[in-house]
């Protein structure tokens, strides 16, 4: 059987886990693939989508700098890749339509849900940022049937786009957005989605939005506490979890749209958390 070849694209790559994450999940599942990491050039990201598929590639993960570019690429969009108005995976559908998709908000939804035992249904949800990670995820959140969402952001217009983007498939959940100031009550679940934290910046929010029962997750990763979780735990919060099991779902619904199979999740991020 021919080696699948597949890809992440992004400037910079080098720190990027998904080859060994993609590699672990060849091994599990004995499927035949090489999975390698791209730089590609800040202004050359087409030539080298091009040239990876037109050499027999099947499929490419794209990170930061380069989602908007990959889904305005594509000849078909999917749903999720269509709502998030960005993709972090591509690949050739069987008419060899350049297709993008977008993972990030089920590895989000995965990793609260099936790996953490949180329930979304019904709860009162708070998410910071109105960047790509927070559009991402907020239709596979929406799903979720959530009693209420709110979009906190620096620049509220941006938060207020967000709400409005997303008010035709928000059904029963009440969304609103605001400030990172306004916020006041006690939330079920609060979603980190700024990457402020790693640099030390938090979001000016009251500790009122914290309960000891609250749920908080930081899309970012870290080996310790990342400083929004450390702050979180700091307000009282007993539950705090990273993004690493977010970025480890998004890649096996990578791996399901390619291979047809989706891999077992628990043994990699086990790996990755010890390695």
């Amino acid at each position: 059987m021919d080696k699948g070849l597949y890809a992440v694209v992004g400037h910079p790559i080098s720190h990027s886990k998904s080859p060994r994450i993609h590699s672990l999940f060849a091994r599990q599942t004995g499927e035949n693939i090489e999975y390698t990491a791209i730089q590609a050039p800040l202004d050359g990201f087409t030539g080298v989508v091009n040239d990876f598929f037109a050499r027999g590639g099947q499929g490419l993960n794209v990170t930061v700098p380069f989602k908007e570019q990959a889904w305005e690429l594509a000849d078909r969009r999917t749903e999720r890749a269509r709502q998030a108005g960005a993709a972090n995976t591509l690949y050739l559908d069987a008419e060899k339509h350049l297709t993008a998709d977008n993972t990030d908000g089920k590895g989000l939804v995965t990793d609260l849900v099936h790996n953490h035992g949180v329930a979304l249904a019904g709860a009162r949800v708070l998410i910071l940022g109105a960047g790509g990670a927070v559009r991402g995820a907020l239709g596979p959140l929406l799903d979720q049937k959530p009693a209420g969402l709110t979009i906190a952001n620096r620049t509220v217009s941006k938060a207020q786009g967000l709400m409005t983007l997303f008010a035709g498939v928000a059904g029963d959940t009440a969304v609103d957005a605001c400030g990172f100031e306004a916020p006041c009550q006690a939330y079920d679940v609060i979603i980190n989605g700024t990457s402020a934290s790693l640099q030390g910046d938090l979001p000016p929010l009251s500790p009122t939005v914290v309960a000891p029962d609250t749920v908080v997750y930081d899309m970012m990763y870290s080996l310790d506490n990342t400083p929004f979780n450390q702050w979180a735990l700091d307000q009282g919060a007993t539950r705090v979890f990273d993004g690493l099991g977010m970025l480890v779902e998004q890649a096996a619904e990578s791996f399901r749209i390619w291979r047809g199979i989706r891999p077992d999740t628990a043994s990699v991020i086990h790996a990755l958390r010890t390695e």
